[in-house]
């Protein structure tokens, strides 16, 4: 990747985690832990991978995504209005009666969401039938799924995975969010996951595992998936609950922070004056 196009992404992941703590931070709640982890994906996705179009949201020959660990909605919500599907205003009602923007993801109120998600595990079987519903029709286009590892203790989602490597549906990559932790404590304490990526691998999934702080090995993780051809493929990131900010990613209780001492807002606060520095003195160089 050239340095010029990993600053973009760089610039685009600093962006969107501004957004996501400004959101958060005025709501006065909110899923930190598990949004802040996803946020460089969501900035390798769709800020070059991913085939959409802001200004026509259902276009039939969009790639779609579906986070199935609905809870990082914030962060879905703050990468579509840094590329353009809506106002950064309409941020700042995330919660509020009447938004456009609940707490997880609804595709009948928020431009360029795909699939209502929330309860987990769902997402995993509607992907591998999005997959499917492509390959039938010979369409050229991907599904990317996002799964937490803490959703991975649904019986569900093993059973879609069973049924995309069965189907070999290459075209859905399945993206695991390995952030260790989720509502209940560390995921080795509440269900030990073992090792994630031999279990996709005896499930019969291609499998890959990057940082998943790291744009670069993303990307190429993404476009080495979409060289296979005769297997389901997944990717395995390497992150952390709260990514990207030291204060939060220590906070035992990051699942949903709420902003109610002056001790997280102070911290909350550091961290938007610091992304909101690096972003002004990385315009100069994009």
């Amino acid at each position: 990747m050239e340095k010029h196009e990993l600053m973009k992404l760089k610039l685009l992941s600093a962006n969107i985690r501004l957004d996501v703590m400004k959101m958060l931070v005025h709501c006065g709640y909110g899923h930190l832990g598990g949004s802040l982890s996803i946020v460089e994906l969501l900035s390798v996705l769709y800020g070059k991978h991913l085939r959409y179009d802001a200004t026509n949201p259902n276009d039939d020959n969009r790639d779609m995504v579906v986070i199935s660990k609905g809870h990082s909605g914030p962060a879905w919500y703050a990468t579509l209005a840094n590329v353009g599907f809506f106002d950064k205003e309409m941020l700042m009602t995330l919660n509020e009666g009447g938004t456009n923007l609940p707490s997880h993801p609804d595709r009948t109120k928020t431009p360029g969401v795909d699939m209502t998600t929330g309860s987990l595990g769902q997402g995993t079987s509607v992907a591998a039938g999005i997959a499917l519903a492509m390959k039938r029709l010979n369409q050229n286009r991907y599904v990317y799924l996002i799964v937490g590892d803490g959703e991975l203790n649904e019986g569900q989602c093993w059973e879609a995975f069973q049924f995309i490597a069965n189907y070999k549906l290459n075209n859905c990559i399945v993206i695991i969010d390995e952030n260790k932790r989720q509502l209940d404590g560390y995921t080795i304490d509440v269900i030990n996951p073992f090792d994630i990526k031999k279990k996709m691998e005896a499930f019969g999934f291609y499998t890959i595992k990057v940082k998943g702080d790291d744009e670069e090995a993303i990307s190429k993780a993404i476009d080495e998936c979409k060289q296979v051809n005769n297997s389901a493929v997944s990717i395995v990131l390497d992150t952390i609950k709260g990514q990207g900010i030291t204060y939060f990613e220590n906070l035992i209780d990051n699942h949903s922070v709420k902003f109610n001492n002056q001790e997280n807002i102070d911290a909350a606060n550091e961290a938007i004056a610091k992304l909101e520095k690096f972003v002004k003195e990385s315009l100069k160089n994009v």
